[in-house]
């Protein structure tokens, strides 16, 4: 059993309250066993029978739930520096994705990499996460884009899960886009992913998610219905990349499919905004893509306003997003969004929590809920947001145990 001790402000976010509420608690302590929280509040009430247990000294700073990044695409070859440059030269995202760039420069050095430099370079970037207070990722496949090497980035997810401390969930993102040798022959795509692929990622318990790019140039509603009800079939939760470059009704689709998230959302309609809020489908923002897009941000007050969950995350990505810096993306997010640093927190942990399926035992700090948690340098978490640093993050545990 062990303790902390002289916390400054100690952050519980209870997993049922509001987007802005994040029960901060001044002078706190927090004692856990076995992984999980047992007790957490004010020093001065801190129970008689915990008094005992090896004390660790938060030395004055803040502690907030382990951050939860809960939208990466984690697995890729190479980088698209190249496509950096086009775009400040007026180059658009579909410009360069019909040039034979994007997604498709990824798919071929994906396929081209094996196995165990997909997974140095993934557990590279996880070590560098775990650093800055992360203790949890989603991560997609989507590079592969054909049997072989889908199966390939869902097996480094398991490795990277066996052998390195930060949790993954993984999801299955074959239809990320229609890839080049099956331009011509969606429909044969389309059965792939659904006769073969999702059926054995499911039997094999290769992902928790399906997720599905709805988008111009990407998957139609229809197409993405299909592939979506088929993977709810196989028992697959479901996610959807909606809304991000134009209006196509994706938030709605996830809405109605009972998604447990939905992501981007940019030019997502304000009856999809209604209908995500009633269905309790968490809407996911991800700042970093706007910014390198030069596209809108996600406007958050009006998904707070209609009632929905808003989760903060980086995309991190080769490409749109190439950045796994979930600070950054939360100062981004007060910035561009207006969103307080009290709801981003909550964003990117009990709602990013909620993204992924864990909210019930990660993102809080209440007892009973996994013993993840941060130490950050600053009193509290306006300090921390305001003054961005390249990491305030001083130590980082994971189920109880210090691992940065």
């Amino acid at each position: 059993m062990k303790r902390l001790t002289r916390i400054k402000t100690l952050y519980r976010v209870p997993p049922e309250s509001g987007q802005g509420e994040v029960d901060a608690v001044s002078d706190a302590a927090m004692v856990w066993q076995d992984g999980k929280v047992l007790w957490s509040g004010p020093e001065s009430e801190l129970p008689h029978e915990f008094s005992t247990a090896e004390a660790i000294d938060a030395g004055g700073d803040c502690v907030i739930p382990g951050l939860i990044d809960c939208h990466t695409h984690l697995c890729f070859g190479g980088w698209r520096g190249d496509e950096f440059a086009a775009r400040l030269e007026g180059a658009s995202y579909q410009d360069i994705q019909a040039a034979g760039g994007g997604i498709n420069s990824t798919v071929q050095a994906t396929r081209s990499a094996d196995i165990d430099e997909l997974t140095d370079k993934a557990t590279a970037a996880l070590a560098d996460m775990a650093r800055l207070g992360v203790t949890t990722v989603e991560a997609k496949s989507g590079y592969g884009l054909n049997r072989e090497d889908e199966i390939k980035q869902l097996e480094v997810y398991r490795r990277l899960n066996d052998t390195q401390v930060l949790e993954v969930v993984p999801t299955f993102l074959g239809a990320h886009l229609v890839p080049v040798e099956y331009r011509d022959r969606r429909a044969d795509y389309i059965a792939l992913l659904c006769n073969d692929l999702i059926p054995e990622i499911a039997e094999r318990n290769l992902a928790h998610f399906c997720d599905v790019f709805i988008e111009d140039n990407a998957f139609t509603l229809e197409e993405g219905r299909r592939i979506l009800e088929t993977a709810k079939a196989h028992g697959l939760g479901l996610k959807v990349h909606a809304d991000q470059l134009s209006a196509g009704g994706g938030a709605g689709l996830a809405a109605e499919l009972g998604a447990v998230s939905a992501e981007h959302l940019e030019y997502a309609s304000e009856a999809d905004m209604a209908a995500m809020a009633e269905a309790g489908t968490v809407a996911v923002s991800l700042p970093i893509a706007s910014m390198y897009l030069r596209e809108p941000y996600l406007p958050a007050r009006k998904w707070i306003a209609a009632g929905a969950r808003v989760a903060v995350a980086t995309d991190f990505n080769p490409g749109s997003a190439p950045s796994y810096h979930l600070p950054l993306a939360m100062t981004l997010a007060c910035l561009n969004q207006h969103m307080s640093p009290a709801e981003v927190l909550r964003g990117a942990t009990s709602h990013a929590a909620r993204a992924i399926g864990l909210e019930n035992t990660h993102g809080s700090l209440l007892p009973g809920y996994q013993a993840d948690f941060a130490m950050i340098d600053a009193p509290d978490i306006n300090q921390w947001l305001y003054h961005f640093r390249p990491n305030a993050c001083l130590t980082t545990f994971k189920r109880g145990s210090r691992i940065t």
